[in-house]
């Protein structure tokens, strides 16, 4: 019996048409900038967000080293939301290759505000880090998926030039959030100085994330991920997948968004179940600490029942839509979440 895997949706496999785009992709020595494919990959992502340029690179979490490295000097410091994906679950490669030190801002549902900001913005006296940087992250993962709206990140941006600070996006999931919002993404991300976004998770390419911004800076991010282990050869098999990801699913995200709020309707009405913020993209939060089951527990006995989802802490469980799982499949999950807390 295949598992309803709703661990995350970096676990979606290539379509069909990926398959044949990535089988078919006219490839070239990318080190060499001659990959034909990555290069429309390129240019594509770059209209799209309506940027001078972008750069195909493998990860979300180099893409984002790249822009905070170029952004930054050793020494200075990098504003961030204490729950951030930068901070949390990328090695803290910030500190380790970039050499800066993140100040980490607690926040009730994951998205900064200006006022937030301006109070850690350490003072321009010599023995202070100075801060030079602040990444802000939509949607938040481990926010439960939360949506920064426009004006407030147009608000931070502005404020931050103001102040001679650069403002970086982690943009992993920020087609979700431009469904969400009912916006652009180019019109979304307008006014940071550099934006990543993933190609994989909800787009569903099997590996791949996108740096955008000014010629200037791609120019200057080349060399350093190549520095990194960035720099691949024939990789237009996968800039083909990307592609199809970048061009054709974005359309689908709404499907997504409808069918985690399903589910978190459902869990709401579950004994011992609560829902940890507001459900607006693809991911959900809940706790069940009332259930009397730890999260190691309930992943097992979901696990045993054909369901997949990870527990983030003892108490809170997490579990993101994505287009390999069906309306059906999460009504099934649903039905397997209420037997096993109704039965305890």
């Amino acid at each position: 019996m295949p598992f309803i895997d709703l661990r995350s949706d970096t676990v979606t496999k290539p379509t069909s048409a990926m398959r044949r785009a990535m089988a078919e992709a006219e490839v070239g020595d990318d080190v060499y900038i001659e990959d034909p494919t990555v290069e429309k990959l390129q240019r594509r992502a770059a209209e799209i967000f309506g940027r001078e340029a972008a750069l195909f690179v493998p990860t979300g979490s180099m893409g984002n080293l790249i822009s905070v490295k170029l952004h930054t000097q050793p020494g200075q410091e990098v504003i961030i939301d204490a729950r951030g994906h930068i901070l949390n679950y990328e090695l803290s490669s910030i500190s380790l290759v970039a050499g800066v030190m993140p100040r980490s801002i607690p926040t009730e549902n994951g998205l900064l505000t200006w006022k937030d900001i301006e109070s850690a913005i350490r003072p321009p006296i010599y023995y202070c880090a100075q801060t030079s940087l602040i990444c802000l992250e939509n949607t938040h993962n481990m926010a439960g998926g939360a949506v920064m709206p426009k004006e407030q990140m147009y608000e931070i941006c502005e404020k931050a030039r103001e102040r001679n600070i650069r403002v970086h996006l982690d943009g992993a999931r920020i087609f979700n959030a431009a469904v969400a919002l009912g916006e652009s993404v180019a019109e979304l991300t307008k006014p940071f100085d550099s934006v990543m976004f993933c190609l994989s998770k909800g787009l569903g390419a099997p590996i791949g994330s996108m740096i955008v911004g000014t010629k200037e800076f791609i120019e200057r991010a080349r060399p350093l991920r190549k520095t990194l282990g960035g720099g691949m050869r024939q990789v237009g098999v996968l800039a083909a997948a990307g592609l199809i990801a970048l061009e054709e699913m974005p359309a689908r995200l709404a499907e997504d968004h409808d069918n985690a709020k399903l589910m978190a309707q459902q869990l709401a009405e579950m004994p011992g179940i609560s829902i940890v913020g507001r459900v607006q993209s693809n991911i959900i939060i809940f706790d069940i600490s009332k259930t009397g089951l730890n999260t190691k527990d309930f992943s097992e006995k979901l696990k045993s029942h054909g369901v997949l989802a990870n527990g983030i802490s003892p108490t809170e469980m997490r579990m993101l839509t994505h287009f390999d799982v069906s309306r059906s499949d999460c009504e099934n999950a649903m039905e397997i979440v209420r037997e096993i807390v109704t039965k305890r």
